[in-house]
């Protein structure tokens, strides 16, 4: 098939790829503008746009696809069916309506739960126990539309948003390049989302990753696991922001530790520190003081003596 790609993050990389190596023709990939980053401001390409220069591709950078002039330059590249994922702009109507086949959407949730910006940190602070991914043909609306086809994989008690992430492009990947030949050969049934079922993946911000200890340690390990890397999850120690790489929720604690409020150090031994949590404790594994490097526990410890009964927070 002749197909336009859209998409802009590394979660997109993995379906560009495996559209390429189907045999599938890219006459065009368009992503964000280039961004600038660091210090130095330097602007820097998309992994969609790299990628894609990497197969000399022809890459198409608007700044509001919407726009009529727009709108017109991407009419010039011939395609079958438009190829979403993760682009990070809102598509016209004018837009869906170009390809034979509309678009298609790679959304990384088994719909109609989680809609939205950030669903793989979502289901991961939620407890789900699976997720995949969710080819859609794309509406006007947000992640709202028709369902055709579905993956799925199990969501593991050691899974952080970068691993669940890099499952998830591997099976976007494969789901767009199966899911094609039944779309040409008319052998997807469009299955409308129920709206009751569906919940909003809001956008993750820096502030979701401070650590609330009065509640369970269960809830905060799925808190830290979702927020690694990025934003991390984070408490503070003698005035020091102090991030929390890992943890391990302990829920059997001594009738000592148990006796200790909630945000306060109840356990240090030479290799892991407990903190006291509304229910049950966190036995931190890696973690990060303002100024330092990210490191285990144990080494941490050589350096900063933490007492039993300080607090956290």
């Amino acid at each position: 098939m002749k197909i336009v790609f859209m998409g802009t993050p590394d979660f997109a990389v993995g379906a560009l790829e495996a559209l390429i190596e189907a045999g599938h023709e890219i006459t065009c990939v368009v992503t964000q503008p280039d961004k600038a980053q660091g210090r130095s401001g330097k602007l820097v390409a998309s992994p969609v746009k790299q990628c894609a220069l990497a197969h000399e591709i022809p890459v198409f950078q608007p700044v509001r696809i919407k726009k009529p002039e727009e709108v017109a330059v991407l009419k010039q590249y011939e395609a079958d069916v438009y190829i979403v994922a993760a682009f990070g702009q809102i598509l016209s109507r004018e837009i869906l309506d170009i390809p034979k086949y509309g678009c298609i959407n790679i959304h990384a949730s088994l719909l109609p739960k989680y809609r939205g910006a950030s669903p793989i940190q979502h289901v991961i602070i939620d407890g789900e126990e699976k997720t995949g991914v969710t080819i859609m043909q794309m509406d006007a609306g947000l992640d709202t539309g028709d369902m055709l086809y579905k993956k799925e994989v199990v969501i593991e008690d050691t899974d952080t948003f970068e691993t669940l992430h890099d499952k998830l492009m591997v099976i976007g990947g494969e789901a767009i390049v199966e899911a094609l030949p039944l779309l040409t050969e008319g052998k997807l049934t469009p299955e409308k989302q129920n709206g009751e079922e569906s919940c909003y993946a809001s956008l993750i911000t820096k502030d979701m990753g401070r650590l609330d200890f009065r509640r369970s340690a269960v809830v905060l390990d799925r808190q830290i696991r979702g927020m690694n890397p990025w934003p991390r999850a984070y408490t503070s120690y003698q005035g020091k922001q102090l991030k929390i790489w890992k943890a391990v929720p302990v829920l059997e604690l001594s009738d000592e530790a148990g006796e200790f409020q909630p945000g306060s150090i109840c356990n240090v031994t030479k290799d892991f520190v407990e903190i006291r949590c509304g229910e049950g404790a966190l036995r931190i594994a890696e973690l990060q003081l303002e100024g330092k490097k990210r490191m285990s526990t144990h080494d941490f410890l050589l350096g900063v003596k933490m007492q039993v009964g300080e607090f956290l927070g």
